[in-house]
């Protein structure tokens, strides 16, 4: 998410250039490829405001809206898609989102709603809805499942909210607060933003756009300890959504219009920039991303437009490095 749009203010931003490119460290740029029959892009519901997004098992997208906090589900084989699970609206937002291994539940961040909902992947019914997190100022931003929880990240406050799961995945309780240390520097305003897992799953990797100019940062789930990762002079100042594919780390830097990837060590603790990716003609302020087969799939949030009933927005994807 933009600190931009927390604020409720609009911050100009221009993408230039022609070709989507994927540039390797050390490398030629190449053009990125077509990726079979797929649709490599699709359009969402005029008005939508996207932010999160999220793919299971299953070739289906589903991404939260910023208007209303609905859900939208998509088919990645045709892109025709309908509403799934309807938000509470205005003022309740769905920003980050994950879906389940088993593809049963999603877990819905609620950004300034102060809101945790976790709803059915099928129906689309909310199972559990937790209100009144944090602070005032508070933006629940993103979410990242692991066996054991679900962590999501508090853009305003330094502090991250665990979800404890049982062996099937259900909620257990409510969340929990867990501040954060170590290395973590709060900002004066928007600090974390999104969240991963560490390629050996015994940490987390959460996105703090102040510290240094935008740095990636190692958290202890035990403790909150912050690391500073390393990642060899790379800064992330506008890093938003993350993914974790084997050991290579995208860091989605929306205003940038770019993907940087990282390959990280397997603890998490360093990482080697190997490639940025840009699209020029179709990044149009992508913010987070997921996975299916080879590709890689974003929203465009347009933060740099005022948003109308009619705006257009719409999903475009990459391919993999």
């Amino acid at each position: 998410m933009s600190r931009s749009l927390t604020r409720r203010t609009l911050l100009g931003a221009a993408a230039t250039g022609a070709a989507a490119l994927v540039t390797p460290l050390g490398g030629a740029a190449h053009a990125a490829g077509s990726g079979g029959r797929r649709p490599t892009g699709f359009p969402l519901p005029p008005g939508f405001q996207p932010e999160g997004i999220t793919i299971g098992h299953s070739p289906y997208a589903y991404l939260g809206s910023l208007a209303n906090g609905d859900v939208y589900r998509v088919s990645l084989a045709t892109g025709q898609g309908r509403i799934l699970s309807t938000g509470p609206g205005t003022g309740h937002p769905t920003v980050g989102l994950k879906i389940d291994r088993a593809e049963r539940r999603l877990f819905l961040a609620g950004g300034w709603g102060r809101a945790v909902r976790v709803a059915d992947a099928r129906s689309g019914a909310v199972l559990k809805n937790f209100t009144g997190l944090g602070a005032a100022n508070t933006v629940v931003n993103d979410v990242v499942l692991t066996p054991e929880a679900a962590w999501f990240t508090d853009s305003y406050q330094p502090q991250l909210y665990r979800l404890a799961l049982n062996r099937s995945g259900a909620p257990v309780g409510a969340p929990v607060t867990v501040p954060l240390g170590g290395d973590w520097v709060q900002g004066p305003d928007f600090t974390a933003n999104g969240i991963e897992r560490t390629p050996d799953g015994r940490a987390l990797l959460v996105v703090n756009t102040h510290f240094d100019g935008g740095a990636l940062m190692r958290i202890d789930p035990a403790t909150g300890a912050a690391r500073t990762v390393d990642l060899g002079g790379l800064k992330i100042p506008r890093g938003d959504g993350l993914l974790l594919l084997g050991r290579n780390l995208y860091v989605v830097q929306q205003y940038l219009n770019q993907i940087d990837v990282v390959r990280l060590n397997g603890s998490g603790t360093r990482g080697t920039a190997v490639a940025r990716i840009t699209d020029a003609e179709r990044f149009r302020i992508p913010t987070t991303a997921a996975a299916w087969g080879d590709r890689i799939y974003l929203p465009n949030a347009r933060f740099d437009v005022e948003p109308q009933p009619d705006t257009a927005y719409d999903v475009v994807s990459v391919e993999q490095v």
